[in-house]
């Protein structure tokens, strides 16, 4: 793992610090964003646009080159160059509008990372690496590219204490744990946990079942709503937002579901707790407002 640990040192530079990624156009690669890509400025400066574009291509193939004779450390250290050479200060000055960290991260946006994870493809060798730099952007293309069908419990739980942030947090489980073998089991065991991150990923993840698992019997979201209804009175903001989050997104799912949400959100709203109040009076609006109640019934 020698070739991890140098690209991971060379991403995490200071001139590389990051935040989320928050999905604007890319700017032109200018000097002081060449350096944190680790190109010398007199190159990027003499660099033209198209010749720009073209070692742009260039990269996206090599971070996407998966063929038996390239290993997975020069996968790993061509995926992080091409995440580099997309960074740019401006984007990760832009995380921190939105709560997400820049200390480990480089500044590409949402956009830069999907194109990538799509040229690249399945590939679960480069996202246990990847997620093991414990770089931002690279954990994000992480979960884009691995494989779901194979994702253990095991390492449901080890990403999960990983968690450190509602960037990761989410995207990891609307991309990756919510399609896996084990995602039920997880909502169930992490509506308990007791560190922030952990406790948002189980309603996260029900939030995410309710969109992407199409098979599930309501039963099942039946007692993701006990779940719900159970842990709305944590006051911590990342728990608060998701715990509202999946009880919207599973009175959304059909007629029958939508009448359980309303009366677990009605209770909610007669709390004594203010978490708690919240969380239904939100979900309440949306959950009884003609619109989704005549959309519901068509």
């Amino acid at each position: 793992m020698r070739g991890v640990r140098t690209a991971v040192n060379k991403v995490a530079t200071p001139a590389a610090r990051t935040s989320p990624g928050a999905a604007t156009p890319q700017e032109p690669l200018k000097a002081s964003s060449a350096r944190a890509a680790g190109i010398k400025p007199k190159a990027a400066a003499k660099a033209t646009p198209k010749a720009r574009q073209a070692a742009a291509k260039t990269a996206t193939r090599s971070a996407a080159t998966t063929t038996p004779s390239t290993s997975t450390d020069e996968q790993l250290q061509a995926t992080l160059q091409w995440l580099r050479q997309h960074s740019s200060k401006a984007t990760l000055a832009g995380m921190a509008r939105y709560g997400l960290p820049s200390d480990r991260a480089l500044g590409v946006t949402m956009a830069h990372m999907l194109q990538l994870s799509k040229r690249i493809g399945r590939n679960r060798a480069l996202a246990a690496a990847l997620w093991d730099t414990g770089v931002y952007e690279a954990r994000m293309v992480a979960a884009m590219i691995d494989d779901p069908a194979q994702v253990t419990a095991a390492q449901m739980d080890r990403w999960c204490r990983d968690f450190d942030n509602w960037g990761i947090c989410d995207t990891v489980c609307f991309k990756l744990f919510d399609r896996a073998p084990h995602a039920w089991a997880k909502v169930v065991q992490w509506s308990g946990k007791r560190d922030e991150f952990g406790k948002r990923a189980a309603f996260a993840l029900l939030w995410g079942l309710t969109v992407h698992d199409k098979q599930a019997s309501d039963a099942r979201f039946i007692e993701g709503l006990r779940l719900i209804e159970r842990a709305a009175t944590d006051e911590r903001h990342f728990v608060m937002k998701a715990v509202n989050m999946a009880l919207r997104a599973t009175g959304k799912r059909n007629r029958a579901l939508n009448t359980a949400a309303v009366g677990v959100a009605r209770r909610l709203a007669g709390s004594s707790s203010a978490a708690a109040q919240w969380i239904g009076k939100d979900a309440l609006r949306e959950l009884s407002s003609p619109a989704l109640q005549r959309r519901l019934k068509a």
